[in-house]
């Protein structure tokens, strides 16, 4: 017996260094680590370990304001209060919907709706409840603040857009940013900004939107808030002066509030836009606040759709207003002289085929002074057949007609200038001559835009530049030399001033003390067989009106384009506009040419 104790406790000796050597080792093992973590990468884990303490929540940044062309303001930000709920701090969520819902009358099932829809990974943040509070409810909400710590104001900045409609295609509005914006590369956005959806609000975003500060927050391991430890504030966006004068731009949006159309108002020497209207207008102020889809529904299948920018977007037949084009190309190709002339009695065969000028008796015997003048269509019919589409094609685009201006806010439709090879492309057929002739006068396939028209009168107008427009004050680009005929385009200017000075077509833009010239154009809707007065013809079938314009005294000039759909005549629908506006402009004593 002895013997077998004595056996068994030297077995135990034996282990007994094997067991200190592995006790041992894990000591230095344990040692090693916690060395390894305190010592070679204390400052990291400590980092991460802060970093799950506190929390970033940002704070918006004031949007950058707008003026207009003097300093008047047309974009600003106001405070809009909404209700916030940090169910961190609720003793009794259910409880506290309750009185918000009686605070704010509203259904309790909706107040639970909004706070199941934000992502739970962050219980810190608090929820969004209700937005833009009164003023009562306000104070309401602040004077039960201790019996309801849960609950926070926080005030935030919409926008207002002070003129509403009159200038709502000019401005655009903002709305919430989209995924695809979110996943471009170096993107500047972070889910739920407000970007800017149309007009300057988008394209000058960036330049617009300032920079976020950042409120930092102390967490417990739960997530729930117990501090507030630093705030960086925000820097707001930078002011925008645009080239726009409200002036005018109210007076075009108040002619146009029981018509459908456009109105471009241009510096042909700058470029710069001072008026662009487009009817009928849409509020931006209700995109300000949350837009149901009811709301949006009424929007969208509004009568001639509003939220189309008309002077942009939209591409018509220019009518008699392209005969500016055809005078300029015959004159400078020399396949007409000024004292040439054409006989007018009505009507005309080319081609085997009748043309009919708009004037039933005809206007006699015309040159082309006379022809513009009196908008004479036999005389262009023929000038239209001695040139040829080639040529027509290729002085419209020394207009800039058939490709954007390039206006600084987009969007433009280049619009159409038709010749056989887009004939063959597009319609799988030939050009025909007959085809011509109607083009000459404006008709046919070819489409242009207001703002395209404008651009085309200031280019006659300055001598041949082509100018780029633009809607900022900082984005003047250099005009295109359009390798026009000087001679040919002064002769052309004169012929337009006729058209008005003269008592003619244009005769009721005429504005005592000024020199005004232009011409008026009637873009057919449906083809015509006889005369018949457009008046008489459904609305929906009417001619549009055009008149493209300009006026002068010794220091200025400016362009005015006016189009107006089924509008009939420009001579009595939208020459008027021009007038008007040529009034407020070059009003004595008064210069609106710059701020």
């Amino acid at each position: 017996m002895a013997t077998h104790v004595r056996e068994h406790r030297d077995n135990l000796v034996q282990r007994l260094p094997v067991l200190q050597v592995a006790l041992v080792a894990m000591l230095v093992l344990v040692g090693g680590s916690y060395w390894f973590v305190q010592v070679v990468h204390g400052d990291y884990y400590r980092t991460l370990a802060e970093d799950n303490r506190l929390r970033n929540l940002p704070i918006e940044a004031p949007r950058g304001l707008i003026h207009d062309r003097h300093g008047r303001r047309l974009v600003e930000n106001v405070p809009s209060y909404n209700l916030m709920i940090d169910l961190t701090r609720a003793d009794d969520s259910d409880e506290s919907l309750r009185f918000a819902a009686g605070t704010l009358g509203r259904p309790e099932a909706e107040l639970q709706a909004l706070l199941e829809r934000p992502n739970r990974a962050a219980p810190f943040k608090p929820v969004l409840v209700a937005e833009d509070l009164s003023l009562a409810q306000v104070a309401h909400f602040n004077a039960v603040a201790l019996e309801h710590p849960e609950f926070e104001i926080d005030v935030r900045h919409v926008r207002l857009y002070r003129n509403g409609p009159i200038t709502a295609h000019v401005l655009g509005y903002l709305g919430e940013v989209a995924e695809a914006e979110l996943a471009a590369p170096d993107s500047p956005y972070a889910a739920g900004d407000l970007v800017g959806r149309r007009g300057v609000e988008r394209r000058y975003d960036l330049h617009l939107r300032g920079e976020n500060g950042e409120q930092v927050v102390t967490v417990d391991s739960r997530g729930r808030l117990r501090a507030k430890s630093g705030r960086r504030a925000a820097r707001p966006g930078r002011r925008l002066d645009l080239t726009l004068d409200l002036e005018l731009q109210q007076a075009a949006a108040m002619y146009f509030e029981d018509k459908v159309g456009s109105a471009v108002v241009l510096d042909p020497d700058s470029g710069e836009v001072l008026t662009l209207v487009s009817a009928p207008y849409y509020d931006p102020n209700i995109f300000a606040r949350r837009l149901d889809s009811e709301q949006w529904r009424q929007l969208i299948e509004a009568p001639n759709d509003p939220l189309q920018n008309r002077a942009l977007q939209n591409t018509y037949p220019p009518g008699s207003v392209f005969k500016i084009v055809v005078a300029v190309a015959g004159l400078s190709e020399r396949v007409v002289q000024p004292s040439e002339t054409v006989f007018c009695n009505g009507a005309t065969k080319i081609y085997n085929r009748r043309f009919r000028c708009w004037r039933r008796a005809g206007h006699g015997r015309v040159n082309l002074r006379e022809a513009i003048k009196e908008s004479c269509d036999i005389y262009f019919y023929f000038l239209g057949q001695k040139l040829g589409i080639e040529r027509l094609a290729d002085y419209s685009r020394r207009f800039g007609l058939g490709a954007p201006s390039g206006l600084d806010v987009g969007g433009e439709k280049p619009g159409l200038v038709p010749d056989p090879e887009w004939s063959l492309r597009e319609r799988g057929d030939r050009w025909y001559p007959g085809e011509t002739i109607s083009v000459a006068i404006g008709q046919g396939p070819l489409l242009v835009t207001s703002l395209q028209v404008a651009t085309l009168m200031a280019t006659v107008v300055n001598g041949g530049q082509r100018v780029v427009p633009h809607l900022s004050r900082e984005q003047a680009l250099p005009a295109v030399d359009s390798g026009l005929d000087p001679d040919a385009l002064a002769q052309v200017r004169e012929a337009l001033r006729a058209v008005v000075e003269e008592r003619a077509t244009g005769a009721a833009a005429r504005v005592p003390g000024l020199t005004v010239g232009g011409k008026t154009g009637t873009a057919q809707v449906i083809r015509q067989k006889t005369w018949v007065d457009s008046k008489d013809l459904p609305y929906e079938k009417r001619d549009h009106a055009w008149f493209a314009s300009f006026a002068a005294d010794d220091r200025r000039r400016l362009v005015a384009v006016v189009f107006v759909e089924h509008g009939g005549k420009g001579s009595t629908t939208a020459a008027p506009l021009a007038k008007l506006l040529y009034e407020i402009y070059f009003q004595p004593g008064i210069d609106r040419s710059a701020a």
